[in-house]
């Protein structure tokens, strides 16, 4: 079964439990559009490679599709239609006024030199151009890329429209329009469900153990902001290896050891002992801070999770058949599409200061992102309870309610 029909098994558990309407159901089962582009890049040995790319555009029913490019060997078409699909629900979720997209290029970045990852990122604009732009389609930052690789997608959009155009893009540097608190704002989101979820599980947050799967942007900052709230961050784990300390981990300290070590991996910290990336899936914590790549938690190793509560802060680690052992197992998954919506949700106020040429402090920023992720979180977990389905499901419930009423205005069933 290929990723995006995996990802389709909760929503349809979503339209059964709420009986939606056929014909909104069938127009949110396939994109609107999926562009697939080759971009011709004259390399620095002077031969001339072409590069495959695509973007998505799931949805712009409730606005401009909204969502990241990531350059990776292994990108295909599936994955970014399933991605775009996630952002288009995890926009709904969060009540944005966005539809779903997605983008990438099938390349290994550390084969490339500057002057020719600036050229395949100018050339991959150039080719989408006509289909983007800050009311039609907005990119940002994804896996192995970042707001240099968006000031040059700004500067190339910008020279195509004759024009200043920092609206089209988010996950900028903040002297070309890019947002405070934009950096933390996944793992700032994630922290912020799963203290929510500890509140409904009736732990208490000061001392509560967690371990996070991962240390990239997401994964440091999620392990940062968790420790910043009082949690006990025992065991953490990135590509090459995963450390444990009972006693608690000061994940500052980290990020300081990694900037020097070996790879810039975790392992070798001192004071904590090496452990596999499977017996920190399995610890007895708290809270599970899945924040890498997607498939993670399975059916062969699902029934083994030990936490109370698995909080997704990448997207997709969970598969469908290890939702149905967790929940079975009694336990509290706070699922991608709402944990990890703090990104798109900065990255929306983003897009409005660019509109408006006015810009917010960084508190400002937190405090309007930390509401909208709390409301989401509680009107979910209502959800859960009204439909009596899990947090997952109830998750799809609340981005169908939204996006089925804008399609039904809309004259399009």
């Amino acid at each position: 079964m290929g990723l995006f029909e995996q990802s389709q098994i909760p929503l349809n558990a979503a339209i059964k439990a709420m009986k939606l309407d056929q014909g909104a159901a069938a127009i949110m089962e396939q994109p609107e559009r999926l562009l697939e582009v080759h971009i011709p890049v004259r390399m620095d040995d002077g031969t001339v490679q072409v590069f495959t790319g695509y973007r998505c555009q799931h949805s712009t029913v409730m606005g401009p599709a909204k969502g990241g490019v990531r350059y990776h060997q292994n990108v295909n078409a599936d994955e970014v239609k399933t991605l775009a699909f996630w952002m288009t629900c995890k926009c709904a979720v969060a009540g944005l006024p966005y539809g779903g997209g997605k983008g990438g290029i099938i390349v290994d970045v550390t084969k490339l030199s500057e002057r020719e990852l600036e050229a395949l990122t100018r050339g991959y604009i150039d080719k989408i151009a006509p289909f983007i732009g800050e009311k039609l389609d907005i990119p940002a930052p994804d896996m192995n890329t970042n707001a240099k690789i968006m000031g040059w997608m700004m500067d190339e959009y910008s020279k195509i429209k004759g024009q200043f155009e920092p609206g089209f893009i988010t996950g900028k540097d903040l002297s070309l329009g890019g947002s405070l608190g934009r950096t933390a704002a996944t793992g700032r989101g994630v922290v912020t469900a799963a203290l929510e979820a500890l509140k409904v599980r009736n732990i208490e947050a000061k001392g509560a153990t967690c371990v996070v799967q991962g240390f990239g942007n997401v994964g440091s900052w999620t392990a940062k902001l968790a420790y910043d709230a009082g949690l006990k961050v025992v065991a953490i784990s990135d590509v090459f290896g995963a450390i444990c300390d009972e006693k608690g981990i000061n994940p500052y300290k980290l990020a300081e050891y990694t900037a020097r070590s070996k790879n810039h991996s975790v392992v070798g910290f001192e004071g904590a002992r090496e452990i596999t990336n499977e017996e920190l899936l399995t610890m007895k914590v708290d809270v599970l801070f899945p924040c890498a790549m997607e498939g993670q938690i399975t059916k062969e190793n699902a029934a083994k999770v030990q936490a109370a509560i698995l909080c997704e802060g990448a997207n997709g680690p969970t598969t469908p058949d290890a939702d149905t052992i967790l929940h079975e197992n009694n336990v509290l998954v706070v699922p991608d599409i709402l944990a990890n919506g703090g990104g798109v949700t900065v990255s929306y106020f983003e897009w409005v200061q660019n509109l408006y040429r006015y810009f917010w402090s960084e508190e400002e920023v937190i405090e309007k992102q930390t509401a909208l992720m709390v409301k989401a979180f509680r009107e979910v977990y209502a959800l859960a309870g009204e439909y009596k389905v899990t947090m997952r499901v109830a998750a799809y419930i609340a981005a169908l309610r939204r996006i089925s009423v804008a399609m039904k205005f809309r004259g399009m069933y």
